[in-house]
């Protein structure tokens, strides 16, 4: 199984690089693939003088910063599954992304700097993660663990995401003409002018690290759900880390890229259905699948009806559509 684990994570890995590559020589203006080794190497020197070197340049850090934002939520979409025991589940359902709408939009609408904007989602959602703990924190130290004990923490973030929503609804209805296009955008989760940064880099590696440790006490949850404390797992604390960890990857991948839909949905579902249930398998081939999933479709965004480029999320949810419900019809046979 160690084996098996190895070899599958490996071959991940270099289909991540690969979409990399990908991003990085397709587009408007091709790279061929000959001179890639050049312009990665102009890159690495810090020095950029050919052609490629330079259109590499500016495709290499939305690239990146796609992947790690499609890591974020595919992790998150396999840990709120697991908190929630619901396959339904995904980083959007407790209203936390709905918190960095109403923070985003309302920076936007009075026509903040960037960074106000970023700043502005990712403290809409981490007070909506924080209100949302107050409310349902009982849910989340103990509990039934066969059901979850999560029914109060589902229904209160439902509630909180319905509020944030009408305040999202009010400020589109009240924006003006100039901006609205903007916050559309925003809302359906656009990458065009990410900027790279190094902070949702280290929350996904805080967080994969967290996952990886607590992969086996995951396990035991899933397969005897009734008797995981008798069992030794400390359910309290791993359903808390869980929260708190997801809704960390979830404020820092919106705040990214706006609400991208489906990857955290889709992606652990498919990586259950290829690879199985362990969570010391499904936790890497998730983050790396997702990453690589997020970084093709954005490629497919901006460049099929090129010049023009779509909201990464409207390709997303295209493609997540009929992927999700030809794995409902999988599951059911």
């Amino acid at each position: 199984m160690r084996y098996k684990a190895s070899l599958i994570t490996i071959g991940l890995i270099l289909v991540s690089f690969a979409s990399l590559i990908v991003a990085g020589m397709t587009g408007s203006v091709v790279i061929p693939l000959s001179e890639m080794p050049d312009a990665l190497r102009e890159l690495l020197d810090g020095q950029p003088v050919s052609l490629a070197a330079n259109v590499l340049d500016l495709r290499a850090g939305r690239a990146v910063t796609a992947f790690v934002t499609g890591a974020s939520l595919s992790l998150a979409g396999m840990m709120m599954q697991a908190l929630l025991r619901n396959p339904l589940a995904d980083p959007y359902v407790l209203g936390i992304s709905s918190g960095a709408s109403v923070g985003a939009l309302a920076a936007l609408l009075f026509m903040c700097a960037a960074w106000v904007v970023d700043a502005a989602a990712f403290g809409g959602a981490v007070a909506v993660c924080l209100l949302l703990y107050l409310l349902a924190r009982r849910d989340l130290r103990g509990g039934n663990a066969a059901d979850g004990g999560t029914a109060l923490l589902l229904l209160t973030g439902v509630i909180l995401s319905s509020a944030c929503i009408a305040l999202v609804t009010l400020m589109l209805s009240i924006a003006p003409d100039s901006r609205l296009r903007t916050m559309v955008f925003w809302l359906i989760g656009d990458l065009s002018g990410a900027p790279f940064r190094w902070l949702p880099w280290f929350i996904l590696a805080g967080s994969l690290m967290y996952t990886l440790r607590n992969a086996r006490a995951l396990n035991v949850m899933a397969l005897h759900a009734e008797a995981a404390a008798t069992l030794g797992i400390r359910v309290g604390a791993l359903r808390k880390g869980l929260f708190f960890i997801s809704a960390l990857l979830t404020a820092s991948a919106v705040t990214n890229a706006g609400s991208v839909g489906f990857v955290g949905l889709i992606v652990p579902h498919a990586c259950r259905f290829a690879f199985g249930p362990d969570h010391r398998l499904l936790v890497p081939s998730a983050t790396l699948v997702g990453g690589a999933y997020l970084v093709l479709a954005d490629t497919l965004a901006r460049t099929i009806i090129a010049p023009q480029q779509l909201p990464v999320g409207v390709v997303t949810a295209l493609i997540g559509t009929p992927v999700f419900l030809y794995q409902l019809h999988r599951l059911r046979k």
